[in-house]
C-alpha cells in the first residue's frame, strides 16, 4: 500500500474510533454526567500520554498547548454535549459533518491552502449524505442547540487548522503534544463539570470499562492518530474523514441496537464514503499540470550564466519529477542547443594544443 494511503487510513481510524462514543455512551456510562464524561475521558488520558513520553511544554508552547486543549477538547466537549442534549442526534451530527467547510475557509486564511475543487466538492456531498443517514421528517430545531453544535464544529475546526499552522516543537512527537492538549482540555472542563453536574459519578464496573474504552482507544490513541494525519496531510482532507463518527454510529446502531436503515439512508453512505474516497484522490502535481515540454530550455536560454549549474539543477529536477517521458532524445536536444558558454570564462577551442585541466571538483 502506498504510503499516502497508510496515513489516510491511519486518520480515519481516529473518527472510527470517535464513532463508538454514542454506543458506550449511551450502554455503559452512568446518565445525565455528560460533563463528568467528557473529563474523565481527557484528563486520564492525557496524563497517560504524559507519563509514558515525559516531555512538558516549553516556552511559547505552554500557551499553545493550553489554547488548542481549550479548543480541540476544553471547548468542543462541553458545547457537543449541550448540543446533543438539546437537539436530536440526526441535526447534531450534520452540524459536526459540517466541519470540512469551516477548515476549508481557514485554510486559506491561515495556511494560504487553497483546497483544490474535488476537495471542495467532498467537504459539501460528506454532510449531506450523513444528512440522509441521520435525519428524520419533522424534526424540531432548538436555537441554543444549534448554536451550540456550530460553536463546537467551529473550535474543533480553528483547533484543526491552528495544529497544522504550528506543528510541534523539534524533538517532540505526536503523544506528546496529544498529552498536552488532552491535559490543558481536561483541567478546563473539571471545574465547569464540579459547578454544573456537582461531585463525580460513584465508579461501577460497567462504567469503567466504558471509560477505559472512550479514553485509551477513542481520545489517547484517537487523537494521536488523528494529529499524526494533521501533520502529514492536507488538512481539508483531514477534516473530510470525520464523516465517519456519524456513520460508525449509525452502523452501530443497526448492528447492536436494532436501529433500521432504510433505502434513504443506504444512498446516504453511499454518498458520504464516496465523497471521503474522492477527498483523498492525489492531484496532479503542479510541475506537470503547468509545465510545457520546452519550458526548461527556455528558462535555461534566458538565464543569467552564474545560474546555470542551478538551472541545470533544476531542469534535471523537473525532468525526474515529470518521469522517464522527460528524457525523449527531442528534449535532450533542445535543451544542448541552447547551453552558451558563459562570458566570464571563455570557451576553449576543440583545436587547442594547450592541455586542460580538469577539476575534481
Amino acid at each position: 500500500m502506498d504510503r499516502r494511503w497508510t496515513d489516510v487510513a491511519l486518520t480515519a481510524a481516529a473518527p472510527t474510533a470517535w464513532g463508538t462514543t454514542y454506543l458506550v455512551t449511551s450502554e455503559l456510562l452512568p446518565a445525565d454526567r455528560p460533563l463528568w464524561s467528557g473529563a474523565i475521558r481527557a484528563l486520564p488520558a492525557g496524563l497517560l500520554l504524559l507519563a509514558l513520553t515525559r516531555r512538558r511544554p516549553s516556552g511559547a508552547w505552554w500557551w499553545r498547548s493550553a489554547l488548542l486543549g481549550a479548543l480541540n477538547i476544553g471547548a468542543f466537549f462541553p458545547l457537543l454535549f449541550v448540543a446533543a442534549y438539546r437537539l436530536p442526534g440526526g441535526p447534531a451530527a450534520v452540524l459536526g459533518a459540517a466541519q470540512p467547510l469551516l477548515v476549508a475557509a481557514l485554510s486559506v486564511v491561515a495556511l494560504g491552502d487553497r483546497p483544490r475543487r474535488p476537495v471542495l466538492l467532498a467537504a459539501l456531498a460528506a454532510p449531506a449524505g450523513v444528512a440522509l443517514v441521520v435525519l428524520r421528517p419533522g424534526v424540531a430545531l432548538d436555537p441554543l442547540g444549534v448554536a451550540a453544535g456550530l460553536a463546537g464544529t467551529a473550535a474543533m475546526a480553528t483547533g484543526l487548522v491552528l495544529t497544522r499552522r504550528w506543528g510541534r516543537p523539534a524533538g517532540v512527537g505526536t503523544l506528546a503534544a496529544t498529552g498536552w492538549q488532552l491535559v490543558a482540555g481536561g483541567l478546563l472542563i473539571v471545574p465547569l463539570a464540579a459547578a454544573v453536574e456537582g461531585a463525580p459519578p460513584a465508579p461501577e464496573p460497567a462504567a469503567l470499562l466504558g471509560y477505559a474504552w472512550l479514553g485509551l482507544v477513542g481520545t489517547a490513541g484517537a487523537y494521536a492518530l488523528w494529529f499524526r494525519g494533521v501533520a502529514r496531510l492536507p488538512v481539508t482532507r483531514v477534516s473530510v474523514l470525520g464523516a465517519l463518527s456519524p456513520l460508525t454510529a449509525a452502523t452501530l446502531g443497526w448492528l447492536v441496537l436494532g436501529q433500521a436503515l432504510g433505502p434513504v439512508q443506504l444512498a446516504g453512505f453511499a454518498v458520504a464514503v464516496t465523497a471521503m474516497v474522492v477527498g483523498q484522490l492525489p492531484g496532479q502535481p503542479a510541475s506537470c499540470r503547468h509545465q510545457s515540454p520546452a519550458g526548461p530550455s527556455r528558462r535555461s536560454a534566458s538565464a543569467p550564466a552564474g545560474s546555470s549549474a542551478a538551472a541545470a539543477r533544476g531542469s534535471t529536477n523537473r525532468w525526474a519529477a515529470a518521469g522517464p517521458a522527460a528524457y525523449d532524445s527531442s528534449s535532450i536536444q533542445r535543451t544542448s542547443s541552447t547551453v552558451q558558454p558563459s562570458p566570464v570564462r571563455p570557451a576553449i577551442s576543440r583545436t587547442s594544443r594547450r592541455p586542460t585541466r580538469v577539476s575534481s571538483s
